[in-house]
């Protein structure tokens, strides 16, 4: 997860790395915390964490969400 292109966005505050997923990566099924639906296998969507996490990185990396594009916009 660590590796690849990535950008960090503030919201609220708190700054996030945003990573994007692309439709061949993404194999898995994940549930997107800005709308609770999920985020199928085969649709590019953004990986999001924390990068100013008290608990330290490691905490910040296992803590982060996969979130639909559109989602993450409106946060």
């Amino acid at each position: 997860m660590m590796s690849g292109w990535r950008r960090s966005e503030t919201k609220r505050g708190l700054v996030y790395n945003v990573q994007p997923i692309t439709a061949l990566q993404a194999t898995k099924e994940y549930r997107c915390p800005g709308c609770g639906n999920a985020v199928d296998p085969g649709i590019a969507h953004l990986v999001v964490w924390r990068t100013d996490g008290v608990l330290g990185d490691a905490v910040d990396l296992a803590a982060r969400r996969h979130w639909h594009e559109h989602c993450w916009k409106v946060a």
